[in-house]
């Protein structure tokens, strides 16, 4: 008979899924891995786990099977099978005979295995269908306690586990959750506090258990706490439960009412959970809670797994195997303190153990995080988790690493190779420099100590045991800094591609990436922290590069590029700096007798690492001198006059400055809708392979991390790190991107643009002869109509319901489909058969639902007009500047002249867009200068608001003081907010910055010089200042 059933191996049906199976072995085996919620499982539980049971659903229960019987008993067929037929059993499907007999073995293991503390294994009853730790925890609320009832557990931060009470977890959120911690100067647990606790809150339940915490329980010192409360004990063992079976930690059977744990971590199981109880009202409550409460049926296939895990946690070897655990974990724990780390909750008698990551430190007093400790110990091939400690005060920023011993153990580590791994972790983590990037903390670690760790760790690895055969796979997976190259060849070539593989070459090697053309050769040389290596480039296309090098320095070179392109090695003594990535680096099969020979230096490059001492003849600096000429009008002029827009002079050009009054189209944006008229504004286009590299030369942020669709704001600077302007960039296409610019610097950023590019002014303070990255890209100016059907002006669309108003223009489903899933700062492209747009969600106001709409100048006025068509039923109006001054000053957003630069000088970073100027690039023009900048500046941009509403209204310049009378100083800018009240913005002394903080303003002072305080007769008024308090920078609308 013929039949669909697919035979054949897994290697046959699929050999990329085999050979990832496969990949994934190997890292098993090489790393060495200390989470301590994973362990090896046995080979024989994994045959287990993919049994035919896994083909059958099981929902509901069978027989009690869970009363002491004998191995005999259990697997007595004629019997049970004979009541089986007879009787069948409760659950929903049939053809379960075998998985009810299955279900009753893992049950009795499960209640033999754990029998203790006078209770013996008919005393103990098990569910063992939870799908997993969180479900089986969930289960218990559901089955022991009502939403809304209070429940105490563990806090996270401190220990315990996210189902015990985190505010992010469903326990949480559906209970009144009390957290007890460990003691503020022991780190321990303190039961009298628990005990006061539950004094005070009278749980229904208390949770014994934890994550990270490094000690014993006491199960007997829980119960009385709950007795004394009247509520049920929970003990959560999922990470202890084989140390409870082998003897090496106190069992809560016989103290808890009810049990639960996972069967993976030391228990060396399947991933899944059992319930359990010695009283037998609470387990049918628990049952129920389970099935059908939590879930529907249970994955039977892991019973089978689960009952073999409970055999052989009864064995000899087992209890060998948690003693050593316990032996190793203290061994760790002690060789960690002694090389300098802090360890938090003072040790440990378990399993596991932490290490405090603020123990290692920078020069500017920046710690390294336990998140990027975890990632550099799993890059030098150890894997741990990021963990909080106590005083964390956030998950998402934790200062610790969980290290565990279970799998290393398993591997036949004792305590010498324990205390080598202990050496490993330590060299590698306080070889890092930590070091604040803005407000991020992030860290460097040093290249030659992480690739001799991978190399400690490697062969470490390779000398402990391992249950399977593992196929050797090499890179992009596995490699290291003494892999050989083939004997035969003479050089080693390697392929690097990706859309970042230009700027990352062209700041690796000394050679002039720019200048090359496809298919052409230079010689180069590539820095190292070892030597500098002579080396070849070949340009393949645009995007793809071949690097040769002599064959025996190949080891030396993969590791290096790889370690640059994945970013945590320190490259040079500035530990800001960071090469674009990543790229892609495959290993090539193409040779060379020999590498060219030739001058390997780009002479006019800005920056490469091992960059020489050179001269070169110095460019001019740049010179601007604004000029009178007569004002512009928008292609809108005419229809904003019909409008009864008041027009008024700015930057140049004609501008309705109001159609109705300011205070009604402000509120217009914040409630409904508003549209603008910024087609004045400046519109460029950067082009070509290298339009990235030129951009990120001539900006702070980081424009190679814009994928297409996306966009990101930006600051031009000169050398001395001045603000030229401030910009958007909207990447559109691979190598499209448009830059946006204010009105009033149009033509001198166009013209400091052209003249970088062409290499005719000076881009660097330090090599004053340099030029910079990109100077093939391609410049357009799309608001010239020379560029034809490409130009663009834009309009801005912005308030709470401007994506309706935009919509109602009408786009087919797939536009509409674009418009609807834009995030913020992303943009698309569409085409309603009327208006070809370009739509960036983005814009001046503050608010999170706003668009600017690029179209083609020809349509402006017709678009504006149909905009406010389709608009009026959602209540668009026209808006001019008042409104967007005021908008934006309420929003905090700056105005060249006023935040930034201007009379002031204000830099990027006085402005309190420091986030946005991204130092470890390791080169844009400005960037020494504005380092230095940052060093010294003592400033920086604020929000207030006056306190009262009928005051003097603040203009630019106007001194601000402190309580004391001193100048702290000067107003940016002022305008009415949403309620009426003055708002605005000041530069004044960082001291002053924190929310809340009463200044002193006296308006309008160049008006109201008066006379001297002694020159005053009776009855003479004085002006004197008006209070206002500090607001927070950026308003959430």
């Amino acid at each position: 008979m013929d039949d669909y059933l697919v035979r054949g191996k897994l290697k046959e049906l699929d050999p990329k899924l085999y050979d990832l199976i496969k990949i994934e072995e190997e890292r098993q085996y090489r790393r060495l891995i200390l989470i301590p919620s994973e362990s090896m499982t046995p080979k024989a539980v994994r045959r287990a786990l993919g049994s035919g049971f896994h083909n059958i659903y099981a929902e509901g229960y069978s027989f009690d099977l869970t009363g002491g019987l004998s191995e005999e008993e259990l697997f007595d067929y004629d019997r049970l099978l004979t009541e089986y037929r007879r009787y069948s059993d409760d659950r929903y499907y049939k053809g379960v005979e075998y998985a009810d007999i299955l279900e009753g073995v893992a049950c009795q293991r499960a209640a033999t295995a754990f029998a203790g503390n006078g209770k013996t294994a008919l005393d103990i009853y098990v569910n063992v269908q939870p799908l997993s730790g969180g479900p089986a925890n969930n289960a218990v609320y559901h089955g022991l306690v009502n939403v809304g009832d209070t429940v105490m557990g563990m806090n996270l931060l401190h220990g315990g586990h996210l189902s015990h009470g985190s505010r992010v977890n469903r326990s949480g959120e559906f209970y009144n959750i009390v957290s007890y911690s460990v003691d503020p100067e022991t780190e321990k647990i303190n039961y009298d506090e628990i005990e006061e606790l539950a004094k005070q809150n009278k749980p229904k339940m208390i949770i014994a258990g934890v994550s990270s915490y490094s000690w014993q329980l006491d199960w007997k010192r829980f119960r009385e706490i709950a007795d004394e409360v009247g509520a049920y004990l929970l003990a959560d063992i999922s990470h202890v439960s084989g140390l409870i079976i082998a003897g090496v930690y106190p069992s809560p059977i016989g103290h808890a009412h009810i049990i639960s744990s996972t069967t993976h971590k030391t228990l060396l199981g399947p991933r899944g959970a059992i319930l359990m109880s010695t009283d037998l009202d609470i387990i049918q409550a628990i049952d129920r809670a389970v099935f059908p409460g939590e879930q529907g049926g249970p994955h039977v296939n892991v019973f089978g797994a689960m009952a073999l895990a409970f055999k052989l946690a009864t064995t000899d070897q087992f209890t060998a195997l948690m003693e050593q655990i316990v032996k190793n974990c203290k061994v760790l724990n002690d060789r960690l303190e002694e090389r300098g780390f802090r360890i938090p909750f003072g040790g440990t008698n378990t399993h596991l153990t932490n290490i405090d990551t603020k123990s290692v430190s920078g020069k500017d007093g920046a710690w390294l995080s336990g998140d990027l400790a975890a990632r550099i110990l799993d890059v030098a091939g150890i894997v741990t988790n990021r963990n909080t400690i106590p005083g964390d005060t956030s998950a998402l920023n934790p200062s610790g690493v969980r290290l565990g011993t279970p799998w290393l153990s398993q591997r036949g580590f004792k305590e010498e190779e324990t205390r080598q791994v202990a050496d490993i972790i330590a060299d590698v983590l306080f070889s890092c420099e930590p070091y604040y990037q803005g407000r991020g903390l992030r860290a460097k670690v040093d290249f030659k100590t992480l690739e001799e760790a991978k190399l400690k760790v490697r062969d470490l690895a390779q000398s402990a045991g391992i249950d399977y055969k593992t196929k050797l796979h090499g890179y992009p997976h596995f490699y290291y800094l003494d892999d050989e190259a083939d004997e035969s060849r003479t050089t080693s070539s390697y392929i690097i591609s990706g859309d970042k593989s230009r700027e990352f070459l062209d700041f690796l090697v000394s050679c002039d990436i720019e200048v090359m053309e496809c298919g052409t050769n230079q010689p180069a040389l590539l820095y190292t922290p070892a030597e500098q290596i002579p080396a070849m480039v070949t340009c393949d296309d645009l995007q793809s590069f071949h690097l040769t090098v002599p064959a025996e320095k190949a080891g030396l070179v993969l590791t290096w590029l790889r370690a640059v392109s994945d970013g945590y090695v320190r490259l040079d003594e500035d530990v800001l700096k960071k090469i674009p990535g990543p790229v892609i680096v495959r290993e090539s099969d193409r040779e060379y007798d020999s590498l060219i020979e030739g001058d390997p230096y780009g002479k006019y490059k800005p920056f490469y690492l091992g960059m020489r001492e050179e001269e070169g003849e110095a460019l001019p600096d740049f010179i601007w001198e604004e000029k009178e000429t007569p004002l512009k009008r928008t292609p809108l002029y005419d229809l904003h006059v019909e409008l009864g827009g008041r027009m008024v002079p700015f930057a140049g050009w004609e501008m309705p400055v109001r159609y109705e009054s300011v205070q009604e189209e402000h509120n217009a944006v914040r409630t409904a809708a508003g549209l603008f008229d910024v087609t004045h504004m400046g519109v460029f286009q950067v082009e070509g392979p290298d339009a990235m590299a030129f951009l990120d030369s001539v900006v702070g942020n980081d424009v190679s991390a814009l994928d297409p669709g996306e966009s990101l704001y930006a600051h031009f600077m000169n050398p001395d790190g001045d603000v030229l302007d401030d910009t958007l960039i909207y990447r559109r296409t691979d190598y499209e991107y448009m830059v946006v610019v204010n009105a009033s610097n149009e033509a001198k950023v166009w013209k400091w643009l052209n003249e970088v590019k062409g290499g005719e002014v000076k881009v660097d303070n330090q090599r004053p002869w340099a030029r910079a990255y990109g100077i093939r890209a391609i410049l357009r100016n799309l608001k010239n109509p020379l560029e034809g059907s490409d130009q663009r002006v834009d309009l801005a669309l912005q308030g709470p319901r401007s994506r309706d108003v935009l919509l109602a223009l009408g786009f087919n489903e797939a536009d509409a489909r674009k418009i609807n899933h834009l995030r913020w700062a992303e943009l698309c492209e569409v085409d309603n058969g009327e208006f070809d747009l370009v739509v960036s969600r983005t814009g001046y106001t503050g608010e999170r639902i706003a668009f600017e709409l690029f179209v083609h100048p020809d349509q402006a006025v017709d678009l504006f007009q149909k905009l406010l068509e389709v608009g009026k039923p959602f209540g668009l109006k026209p808006c001019g500047l008042g409104a967007r001054d005021s908008l934006r000053t309420e929003a905090g957003l700056p105005l060249y002249g006023h935040e930034i630069a201007g009379e002031l000088n204000i830099n990027v970073g006085g402005a309190g867009f420091s986030s946005y100027v991204k130092i470890n690039k390791p080169w844009f023009i400005g960037r020494e200068a504005y380092l230095e900048q940052e060093k010294n500046r003592d400033n920086v941009i604020v929000r207030f608001r006056f306190s009262e509403k009928r005051v003097r209204k603040a203009h630019y310049g106007d001194p601000v003081m402190d309580e004391q009378g001193r100048v702290i100083g000067k107003v940016t800018s002022c305008a009415t907010d949403s309620e009426g009240y003055f708002l605005g913005q000041a530069y004044v002394h960082k001291r002053y910055k924190k929310k809340g903080t009463l200044i002193y303003i006296y308006q309008d002072v160049e008006k109201r010089k008066g006379k001297e305080l002694t020159d005053l007769s009776y009855g003479e008024r004085v002006a004197l200042p008006d209070t206002a308090t500090i607001l927070r920078r950026f308003p959430r609308f």
